[in-house]
């Protein structure tokens, strides 16, 4: 499938995983000042109903912001099972931005002995796990929601024994009264967010390319793609699998190497790897921001 080189002109709708104060909007913000993007925002509240979207509209004038991995929880794995099954549609990743990951204690208590309740999303809530056994007793409860965003705005002033974690920006949004800052158990929390779109990035001289493939079910078949890359020399920065879903023992396997699918030594290893592969996509060629 051809497709177009990247025109943000043509974004008229940008997708994000919400709600507003999350840091997937934020991320989107940053995208829409990089790109100089005129579209209107709407947010979803999963990884995989922000795909369905993009593949029912299957349109041009569309684009999504998703999470794909951070420094400390790792991959994403909604975002990594999802990747694959754009490539019907011709749907790539077009760019990449990463963004600090800076938690909060926030709530209306004057005190923190007060908190009987801490409320977030599950992996701020594991990002935090020194500082709430350290500083609170066994008996706390710990409340999972759909974001650090969620559990920012379910909180009440009548409520002071019930907190949560998320950002200070977010907290600002919605007037909720920062008790304690910086409490991640590691310094450098960082979380990376992809675009997608039904565009090909042009080349910048500083890419990067992710690409899905399966291969047959037999000893060797992945190190010979692995041969491929190296033999090109083509610097490979990541590599997992996840399973088909199709059949017991079968994999999608999913690399990022440095290069654009432009480059001459990047086409020439793909057509090498069509001996060796059962289904091959790139997912996109594409540099930060």
């Amino acid at each position: 499938m051809e497709l177009e080189v990247l025109d943000t002109t043509k974004i008229k709708k940008l997708l994000f995983l919400g709600p507003n104060g999350s840091y997937s909007d934020f991320a989107k913000n940053k995208f829409i000042e990089a790109f100089r993007l005129n579209c209107v925002s709407t947010n979803l509240k999963s990884i995989s109903a922000i795909i369905r979207a993009l593949k029912d509209a299957n349109s041009d004038d569309i684009a999504a912001v998703i999470p794909i991995e951070n420094s400390i929880e790792g991959i994403v794995r909604e975002t990594l099972d999802n990747l694959s099954s754009l490539k019907k549609e011709g749907i790539k990743i077009v760019a990449e931005t990463t963004m600090d990951v800076k938690h909060a204690l926030l709530g209306y208590s004057d005190n923190k002995r007060e908190i009987k309740i801490i409320r977030s999303h599950p992996q701020a809530l594991a990002q935090c796990k020194h500082f709430i056994q350290v500083n609170f007793s066994d008996s706390l409860i710990e409340e999972a929601t759909l974001s650090t965003s969620a559990a920012i705005r379910s909180l009440t002033e009548t409520d002071k024994n019930i907190a949560a974690i998320g950002s200070v920006e977010c907290a600002k949004m919605y007037n909720v009264p920062v008790m304690e800052e910086n409490i991640n158990d590691e310094e450098n929390n960082q979380t990376r967010f992809i675009l997608l779109a039904k565009y090909l990035s042009p080349k910048t001289g500083n890419d990067k390319t992710s690409i899905t493939f399966s291969t047959e079910n037999k000893a060797g078949a992945l190190s010979k793609i692995l041969t491929i890359l190296d033999k090109n020399h083509i610097n490979m920065s990541y590599i997992d699998s996840r399973p088909s879903k199709k059949e017991l023992g079968e994999y999608l396997f999913y690399i990022d190497f440095e290069g654009h699918l432009l480059d001459e030594k990047t086409q020439k290893a793909f057509k090498e790897f069509e001996k060796f592969v059962k289904m091959f996509y790139v997912i996109g060629s594409y540099h930060a921001v």
